[in-house]
């Protein structure tokens, strides 16, 4: 008995051990400091992020269909989706698990508050929205904080 419930538990300690960390590629500048602190706040969410840092991300937004009224300052790319600025992870992780037909995730802008991943640069929370991008550039909300 004793070693059925050894067996067991090094078991389900191996699962929690192997969970697999979300793969992202994350465009930004090599001296935006909010960029960097999104990253560590989606590797703290478990995801493993390849850094890629480029003086102009004109040709990124670009390459993705980003209108000029999404953009923000970096831009992450998992699977087909892009992520526009600072979308919290449980959003990410949302959007993984849905698999809706759309192009990405954007926060406009750069809204600061403690609620927004990398952005807390204010004793208060923001009141901002996370917008899904259709494929045909439309946008609808995809979650209110406030």
């Amino acid at each position: 008995m004793k070693k059925l419930l050894l067996l067991v538990f090094i078991s389900v300690t191996n699962l929690s051990c192997t969970e697999k960390k979300i793969k992202m590629q994350a465009y930004m500048s090599p001296s935006c400091g909010c960029c960097k602190k999104w990253v560590t706040h989606l590797e703290e969410n478990g995801f493993e992020v390849e850094s890629i840092f480029r003086e102009n991300m004109r040709s990124i937004k670009s390459k993705y269909n980003i209108a000029q009224d999404q953009i923000s300052c970096h831009t992450g790319i998992v699977g087909s989706y892009f992520i526009e600025g600072h979308v919290p992870a449980s959003d990410i992780k949302k959007l993984i698990s849905e698999n809706p037909n759309i192009a990405g995730l954007t926060v406009p802008g750069m809204p600061a508050g403690l609620n927004v991943p990398g952005m807390e640069t204010v004793n208060r929370n923001a009141n901002y929205n996370v917008l899904s991008v259709s494929k045909d550039g439309s946008t609808k909300v995809w979650k209110n904080y406030n």
